[in-house]
């Protein structure tokens, strides 16, 4: 499909992690789905070639590029290679926006080339036991000592992408208790150190997908989190949350594209060698007609999720927008790798096959960021319903 959102830069981009990938990546690929989480030193890896710092301000050691098309390459990259990355999209799309709009010259300076440079990796915990996408019924809690030194953290959080090898995750907690015409109030963002006494990793989740993104419950017994860790003002978090989550909606979008994109290929390169009753099974008129039907939603979901790129990077998308992206993407690529998974037959469910692996790890994508029910009160709400 014609696309006319890249440029020479960004398709330079493109082929050196291509190079990366098919080099780095794929030879070990096997290995880490079968730990259920690729090595630290990947992301050492990913640093090197300044992944982390595309969107980073030059003095804290970044490229200062203000644009998501670059994790939007990644995305398409990873997905067409049949691999990911773990949980580095995690780092720079759940943690860096936060420690960009939120942070302090303090903080950044403190923060900022430790995340560049891979040594510190991020995680955002929001989703707790018990709430699910009700954030503002959150019940983790933060209190500020008699000395106004330090916050008490104490509370649980699961479904923490990355959350087994974070150095540091944001944290959501209730500082304040809601007030009655606003459940949202009362949330404040803290910026927590892993080391700390009382902090706990508790189980890595046994997932359905996403196999080498390592994904875990975490804990918090009487946490001393200094006050100079807080991001953002006291009992804004709920605000901050809500400004960030368009972008990490789009993100989703435009994976969910991306593994539609990939289920065709992968699956156009199957039948055309795969032969039964004598035959190739892309000879079959069926087999045309599924695949051109799967290329049409590919396109409308690429000219979707290009669109919604261009609206962040000028500034634009609205919250509802953004949810209309993730909800028509992410029921695309459902239907579309169900569709290709059923042209590989029985090697289909087999996780030999990168279209088994997309099978799974898309599943995920109507739940995380907010369900396609969400999406869709988020849509009727914008339509005056």
């Amino acid at each position: 499909m014609r696309r006319s959102i890249f440029n020479e830069d960004h398709e330079a981009f493109r082929q050196t992690l291509r190079e990366f990938i098919e080099a780095e990546v794929v030879p070990r690929y096997d290995q880490w789905f079968a730990d259920g989480q690729v090595p630290r030193d990947l992301y050492k890896q990913l640093a090197e070639l300044g992944i982390f710092g595309i969107e980073v301000p030059e003095e804290f050691g970044g490229a200062g590029i203000d644009s998501f098309k670059f994790a939007a390459i990644q995305t398409e990259e990873t997905m067409r290679a049949g691999v990911s990355f773990g949980a580095a999209g995690a780092h720079v799309a759940l943690g860096l926006p936060y420690l960009l709009d939120l942070g302090t010259e303090e903080q950044k300076q403190r923060w900022l080339p430790d995340f560049v440079s891979g040594n510190t990796m991020y995680a955002l915990a929001m989703t707790e036991p018990g709430t699910g996408s009700d954030l503002a019924g959150m019940s983790t809690t933060a209190k500020l000592s008699e000395d106004g030194t330090h916050y008490v953290l104490n509370g649980a959080k699961t479904f923490i992408t990355g959350g087994v090898l974070a150095d540091r995750v944001i944290v959501c907690a209730r500082t304040s208790p809601p007030k009655p015409d606003d459940r949202r109030f009362g949330i404040t963002l803290l910026n927590v150190d892993t080391t700390l006494p009382g902090y706990a990793v508790g189980r890595k989740l046994d997932k359905l997908g996403l196999k080498t993104s390592d994904t875990a419950e975490l804990a918090f017994v009487d946490v001393q989190v200094p006050v100079a860790d807080r991001l953002g003002e006291e009992n804004r978090g709920f605000y901050y949350l809500g400004k960030n989550l368009p972008k990490e909606r789009l993100s989703i979008a435009y994976g969910a594209y991306a593994q539609a994109a990939a289920a065709v290929r992968f699956t156009m390169q199957y039948v055309q060698d795969r032969k039964v009753f004598g035959q190739t099974v892309a000879s079959f008129q069926n087999t045309k007609f599924e695949l051109a039907a799967c290329q049409a939603e590919v396109d409308a979901a690429q000219a979707v999720a290009d669109r919604a790129l261009e609206a962040l990077d000028a500034g634009e998308l609205t919250a509802a927008e953004a949810a209309s992206a993730k909800l028509f993407c992410t029921e695309v690529a459902h239907r579309v790798i169900d569709r290709c998974l059923q042209l590989h037959g029985g090697y289909g469910f087999i996780n030999e096959y990168p279209i088994a692996r997309l099978y799974a790890d898309n599943r995920v994508n109507r739940i995380y960021g907010g369900t396609s029910e969400v999406m869709k009160m988020i849509i009727a709400k914008d339509m005056g319903l």
